[in-house]
C-alpha cells in the first residue's frame, strides 16, 4: 500500500550510507558550526581521519571560514571521488531510526526528508515547519551556492516535534529489534556512540504516517507541526535554492523534484537526553568594562544572589542582575545591546570551553541564562522567532554527527 505523505511535511527518501569497509568511526564528524574558536579540535580530527573516507571531507567547518573558497573546492572533489569509488549502500524510500548515546543519555531520532514547500523561515510565518531563530539573510547566499554546486547532501539539521506522548518516534524505537541494523559505531571527538536502523516496510511507514496525520489534526490555528532546532541557516539555504529552481518547473515536475526536499533528523522535544543549554558569548579582545558599558541600557548591577548573567575575565567572575524587558526574553535584550555596541562576538557551547578560550586568548565571556525547552514552541508561535543563539541542544560533542548522505544532483 502506497503511503500518502501529502501535507505532512516529511517523507521517506533515498538515503546513502557508507559500505561496510568504510562504515566505521572515521566516517561521522560533528556539525560544522561547532568549535568555531577551537581550530585544534578540527585539526585533531583531521589527523585522526588521515586518508580514510569521512564526512569531514564533505564539509567546511566554520572555524575555517577564512579558507572557505579553497576548502569548498576540495569538498566538491571529495564528493565526486566518493561517488566514483562506489562507497555507498542505498536505502531506497526509507527512514533511518537513530539512537545517539551521549553523556546526557540516549537520544532517539528519525532521519527523513522534509518538504521545503511546507517550510518558511520568514518572520511571522504560519507554515507547518518554522525556523526558531532569526535568519540572517546575508548568510544564505554562500550556503546556497555551496549546496547548488554539491553532488551530495550531509545534514546537521535537527527538526523538533512537541510530542509529550512520544506517539511518533516512540513506536518505531520500541520495534527496533525487528528493523535491519545498518550501523553501530563509536564516534570521534568524544561524541559517544551512534546506531541506526532502516525503516522501510509498509507497516512501519503507514503507522508513522497515520500517527503524524492524527497528531497534525490536533493542532490549533497558528500552531506549528515542526520547529527547526539546529541548522536553521543550512535549511534556509536549501529553501532558497528550491525557490530559485521551481520557477522553471511545471507543477508535475515540482512534485518529486530532488531539490524540493532536504535531509534532517526529527527528534522529540521531550526526549530526556535532549538538554537545552545556554549559548555563551565570547566578546573578542574586549575588557569587562567595555561590555558593561554596552549593557548600560539594562542597568547592570553586581549580584549578591542569583545572577541573570555572569561576566568572565582574567580578574574573575562578575555576576550581574539586569533590568528585565517587558514580555520579551532577557537573552534578546542582552543580544540587542551587544549588537548595538558592535562588539566582536563568537558563540561558545559550554562553560568549560568558554573558560578555556578566555585562559588562552583573553577577552570577556558572558555566561547566558537557561532557556526552558518547554517554552520553545509557545514563544516561536507567539513571537515568530527566538533571539539569535538563544540555546544549544546539548554540549558541542552532543550535536548531530553527519552519517547519512543524500544525492542531490
Amino acid at each position: 500500500m502506497m503511503t500518502n505523505w501529502q501535507g505532512l511535511g516529511v517523507r521517506p527518501v533515498r538515503i546513502l550510507i557508507p559500505k561496510a569497509p568504510y562504515n566505521n568511526h572515521f566516517w561521522p564528524v560533528v556539525a560544522l558550526d561547532q568549535y568555531t574558536s577551537q581550530k585544534e579540535v578540527w585539526q585533531n580530527a583531521d589527523r585522526e581521519v588521515g586518508e580514510q573516507p569521512s564526512t569531514l571531507r564533505l564539509i567546511v567547518p566554520e572555524a575555517f571560514l577564512d579558507e572557505a573558497k579553497s576548502r569548498s573546492k576540495a569538498v566538491y572533489r571529495a564528493m565526486d571521488d566518493y561517488i566514483q569509488r562506489d562507497l555507498f549502500t542505498t536505502l531506497d524510500d526509507s527512514f533511518v531510526l537513530v539512537e545517539r548515546e551521549t553523556q546526557s543519555g540516549k537520544r532517539v531520532g528519525l532521519v527523513l526528508a522534509i518538504d521545503l514547500e511546507e517550510y518558511d523561515y520568514a518572520q511571522g510565518s504560519q507554515s507547518l515547519i518554522r525556523a526558531t531563530e532569526q535568519t540572517v539573510l546575508e548568510r544564505i547566499p554562500p550556503r546556497q551556492q555551496v549546496r547548488e554546486q554539491s553532488a551530495l547532501e550531509v545534514s546537521h539539521v535537527m527538526l523538533l516535534v512537541d510530542d509529550p506522548q512520544d506517539s511518533l518516534i516512540g513506536p518505531l524505537y520500541a520495534a527496533r529489534a525487528d528493523l535491519p541494523l545498518v550501523y553501530d559505531i563509536p564516534l570521534m571527538m568524544n561524541g559517544g556512540r551512534l546506531k541506526g536502523w532502516q525503516v522501510k516496510d509498509d507497516g512501519h511507514l503507514n503507522g508513522f504516517a497515520a500517527a503524524l496525520s492524527a497528531f497534525k489534526e490536533k493542532l490549533k490555528d497558528g500552531q506549528m507541526l515542526f520547529a527547526v532546532g539546529d541548522g536553521n541557516h543550512s535549511l534556509a539555504a536549501a529553501k532558497a535554492s528550491w525557490e530559485k529552481q521551481k520557477s522553471a518547473l511545471t507543477q508535475e515536475e515540482q512534485q518529486d523534484h530532488i531539490a524540493r526536499y532536504a535531509l534532517v533528523e526529527l527528534v522529540n522535544l521531550h526526549s530526556p537526553a535532549l538538554l537545552f543549554e545556554p549559548i555563551h558569548r565570547l566578546v573578542i579582545g574586549k575588557l569587562p568594562e567595555e561590555v558593561l558599558q554596552a549593557l548600560a541600557p539594562l542597568d547592570p548591577a553586581q549580584s549578591e544572589g542569583e545572577a541573570d548573567i555572569t561576566l568572565l575575565a582574567g580578574e574573575g567572575d562578575l555576576p550581574l542582575t539586569l533590568r528585565k524587558p517587558g514580555e520579551g526574553l532577557l537573552i534578546d535584550a542582552v543580544q540587542r545591546c551587544l549588537d548595538a555596541a558592535k562588539l566582536p562576538l563568537d558563540y561558545v557551547h559550554g562553560e568549560e570551553d568558554l573558560r578555556g578560550i578566555l585562559a588562552s586568548a583573553g577577552g570577556t565571556g558572558i555566561l547566558m541564562p537557561d532557556f526552558p525547552k518547554d517554552q520553545l514552541f509557545p514563544v516561536v508561535e507567539r513571537d515568530g522567532r527566538l533571539p539569535r543563539k538563544t540555546f544549544s541542544m546539548g554540549e558541542a560533542n552532543e550535536k548531530r554527527f553527519y552519517m547519512e548522505v543524500r544525492a542531490i544532483r
